[in-house]
């Protein structure tokens, strides 16, 4: 019964994602485009450079800066989201956006990690909508897709003026990253903090430097890590810190926990958020590739624990998070409860803001 549910949750979803993504694919067909030139669209260049050996970057042109996740959707419902990027060269092996790739026109393997979809004018396009909405997003959540402090905002730069855009307008965001990339803007962010309401986030699951290279190869190292979150701390935010994914039998013995999270707490986490693996349709085959590569005496155990689909059993996912839980309270750290995923936009859409909306050019 449960492996139907959530098949038939797959199916919604896909619908849902087709409808979303069929304006942004790369391939898609203008209508009466000239032979040839169909699969160009809203296509500028494609861009390989040295500096990123092995990506290929596709400069296109988004007609949407704001998306609004629809209510009927699992994750994010109702919710506002930004992605700068499509695609991701952090590369992790268990990554739940892969499979949005797809709707691009690309694989969610290997195409993921490599064929990004860089969406250049969005700061442009961001400037309009915000300028016309009649309704404006009281927040916007960053990284609930793709990391937008991968490496390659170094080089497109499409942040700053996303940041700036926002906080001119009132609209609070919260931004989720593994990218190291953010410490450029944690002076621009601590300002937009003044006005609006700024929620930082990190992503560190691993004190391992050999797992998490062969995990997430793209990421900055965990050390690289931990040293912006400090800076988050320096920069006078509370930083939140997402330990996800727990693995099991392999990160998710008490030890294990007690050391990581006593270790975030040193480097200035206000909050921890503790997440088992995750693990959705075609990632799930992705995955088990890298384990029984890297871990072989795991794959039945790990057949096991997903046999039902993409979760582990309630049992389980119980036992890891009262560990964790012991670890928290150990290390003077809150236990996560709806407050701290709410900052996130893990939730779906709250209560309406108390605030009086910001006047537009409709008012």
């Amino acid at each position: 019964m449960i492996a139907a549910e959530e098949q038939a949750e797959t199916r919604h979803q896909r619908r849902l994602s087709d409808m979303r993504w069929a304006g942004q694919r790369i391939d898609a067909v203008e209508p009466g485009t000239l032979p040839g030139l169909a699969r160009l669209n809203n296509l500028l260049r494609t861009v390989r450079t040295p500096e990123f050996e092995g990506v290929t970057f596709h400069e296109v042109l988004t007609r949407s800066a704001l998306n609004h996740v629809p209510a009927t959707s699992t994750m994010l419902p109702g919710e506002w989201t930004m992605n700068p990027y499509r695609g991701c060269t952090h590369a992790c092996a268990y990554c739940f956006a892969r499979p949005t790739h797809e709707h691009l026109g690309f694989g969610m393997g290997a195409d993921f990690d490599s064929q990004l979809v860089v969406k250049v004018n969005m700061p442009d396009v961001l400037r309009r909508e915000v300028a016309t909405k009649r309704v404006r997003p009281d927040r916007v959540a960053f990284g609930t897709n793709t990391d937008p402090y991968q490496r390659a905002e170094g080089r497109y730069e499409l942040m700053p003026p996303i940041l700036e855009t926002l906080t001119g307008a009132g609209i609070s965001f919260s931004i989720l990253t593994k990218g190291t990339v953010i410490r450029r803007d944690l002076d621009r962010l601590a300002a937009a903090a003044t006005k609006v309401n700024v929620e930082l986030g990190m992503s560190i699951a691993f004190l391992d430097e050999t797992l998490r290279q062969s995990l997430e190869p793209g990421t900055p190292t965990t050390a690289a890590r931990l040293a912006t979150l400090r800076a988050m701390r320096d920069a006078g935010f509370a930083p939140t810190v997402f330990v996800a994914p727990i693995l099991p039998h392999l990160t998710d013995s008490a030890e294990h926990l007690d050391e990581l999270i006593g270790t975030l707490a040193n480097a200035g986490a206000a909050a921890v958020l503790p997440t088992s693996l995750y693990l959705m349709r075609g990632v799930k085959e992705l995955f088990f590739t890298w384990l029984r590569r890297a871990h072989p005496e795991l794959v039945d155990t790990y057949a096991e624990l997903y046999s039902q689909g993409s979760r582990t059993p309630r049992a389980y996912r119980d036992l890891v998070r009262a560990r964790a839980n012991q670890a928290l309270r150990r290390h003077g750290l809150p236990v996560p409860d709806t407050s701290t995923e709410d900052k996130f936009a893990l939730l779906g859409k709250r209560a309406p803001a108390t605030r009086p909306e910001a006047p537009t050019l409709f008012d």
